[in-house]
């Protein structure tokens, strides 16, 4: 292809690949940008294209350059959605201690003591039953109660809202 096949090439097409672009991408700047991607594809292998196959291979640059482009801004999207889950994570993370210290405070005083003995500080039952003066069967008992009413405080819509 010559410079002035060329020319004439970009003359009778760009608008249609244009307009092509514009309808799959509904975005100006962004159609523009691809036609201009495209038309330099085209040139870099106008050594090789004829005439006739002009505006086929054109538009089969303008194509495969917005799926490249549509790829790339699905990548970008997933990794803003991924840091915004991140950050909302983080952000939640404080609301759920405080959801757990609020359920904590719900329970009667042995149970909450015998969960934070067992939970927060890593006793065993049997030490626990030492600290507070109960027998192993009892602190399981403690320990299985609270934990049941904790899980209903922490499920129920109430909180979550």
């Amino acid at each position: 292809m010559t410079v002035r096949e060329y020319n004439q090439c970009v003359e009778d097409h760009a608008d249609g690949v244009y307009r092509f672009i514009l309808k799959n991408l509904k975005d100006e700047e962004n159609a523009r940008d691809i036609v201009q991607e495209a038309f330099t594809k085209m040139w870099e292998k106008a050594r090789d294209i004829t005439s006739e196959k002009a505006k086929s291979y054109l538009f089969t640059a303008a194509y495969h350059t917005m799926i490249d482009f549509i790829r790339k801004q699905k990548n970008k999207e997933s990794y803003r959605d991924f840091y915004q889950a991140e950050k909302s994570y983080e952000t939640s993370y404080s609301d759920l201690k405080e959801v757990l210290d609020e359920a904590l405070a719900k329970l009667p005083d042995v149970q909450r003591s015998v969960v934070l003995l067992r939970d927060y500080e890593g006793y065993s039952y049997n030490e626990i039953g030492e600290i507070m003066n109960l027998n192993e069967s009892q602190v399981k008992v403690y320990i299985y109660r609270a934990r049941i009413a904790m899980k209903n405080y922490l499920v129920s819509m109430d909180v979550v809202i």
